[in-house]
Order: C-alpha cells, then structure tokens, then sequence
C-alpha cells in the first residue's frame, strides 16, 4: 500500500465512510411517509460505493497491472451511479410539491 501517501488514504477510507453513512441517514428520512421516494434516491447511491470500493480494492494492491479491470469497473460503477442519482433526484424534484 505504498503508492498513496497516509493523507491520501485517509481521504479515502473518510470519504467512503461518510459515503455509506449519509446513505443510511437518506433511508432514514425515506422511512418518514412524507419523504418515501428519498429511499430511491439512497438506492441510487450504491453504484457509487461499489465504485469507491473498486477504486479502493485497486489501491490496496498497488495498482498492479492484473487488477486494471477494477478501474474500469469503477468508471461503469460511477457511470451507472451518477445516471440513478440523476434520476432519483429529478423524480423527487418533480414530486416536489408532496413535500411543501
């Protein structure tokens, strides 16, 4: 795990925490009636995570030349998650007046 610096390991690993923290919070508001379709928007989430972790699991290993695929996994992950985020908030965007 040398290529990255401890501060660059600690921007990570905090990052991917409060990644799947903040999930958990927006299923928490989902469970409130008013705010159902937020549980749509934490499911949209999750392509981001595995991502992360794709990107993670990479750096653990050096980056070695047989694990490339993880990046490519990650640019799909990141693609599909940023496209269900987009969604999932338009929705709720469009379903606004439920919540005024």
């Amino acid at each position: 795990m040398h290529e990255l610096s401890f501060g660059t390991w600690l921007i990570h690993i905090s990052s991917v925490i409060e990644w799947i923290f903040i999930i958990f919070v927006i299923y928490k508001i989902s469970t409130y009636k008013k705010y159902n379709l937020f549980f749509w928007l934490s499911l949209a989430m999750v392509p981001n995570l595995i991502g992360a972790m794709c990107a993670i699991t990479w750096h653990i290993y050096d980056n070695q030349e047989a694990l490339y695929g993880l990046v490519t996994l990650q640019g799909i992950f990141t693609f599909i998650g940023n496209s269900t985020l987009a969604i999932a908030s338009f929705t709720i965007f469009k379903k606004k007046e439920t919540y005024e």
